[in-house]
């Protein structure tokens, strides 16, 4: 009578810590998971952050003393060793892609009417747009 005791006592200890190491794997993939997104949005924001400095920069301290992004003319700037025509309109939008990482930013920059401008910057951790991890993250900045 008291030999099958054993073996139920066994498969139920047996039973009990499989339930609990599934339970701590499952826990620490979530964990996983949230770190590297967390990575992925900085990664995003630097992006972001690197397209409004470029912007910036052509815009306030262009070293031939006018805006880049002036709305009678367009000019050339080079940011990463990348050129793109801006200007010329009261919007200009213009991409960077940051390597050797596969980062990106979409910049846009609009001259308004009563002399502010306003540069918005969507960094994203991926240029892949069918990425399904893909993260933006946009800042401001108007003066």
């Amino acid at each position: 009578m008291t030999k099958g005791f054993t073996l139920l006592i066994a498969i139920v200890v047996m039973g009990t810590v499989l339930l609990v190491a599934a339970g701590v794997t499952n826990l620490a993939v979530k964990q996983s998971l949230i770190s590297s997104t967390g990575r992925d949005s900085q990664y995003a924001f630097y992006a972001a952050d690197t397209g409004l400095e470029c912007a910036l920069y052509w815009d306030v301290h262009n070293p031939t003393g006018v805006s880049a992004f002036s709305t009678s003319t367009g000019s050339v700037i080079n940011c990463n060793n990348q050129s793109m025509t801006v200007g010329g309109t009261v919007v200009s939008t213009f991409t960077l892609n940051l390597n050797p990482d596969p980062f990106c930013t979409a910049v846009t920059v609009t001259k308004r009417d009563d002399g502010s401008t306003a540069i918005e910057s969507r960094g994203y951790n991926s240029c892949d747009t069918s990425n399904p991890r893909r993260v933006e993250r946009a800042v401001r900045a108007t003066y």
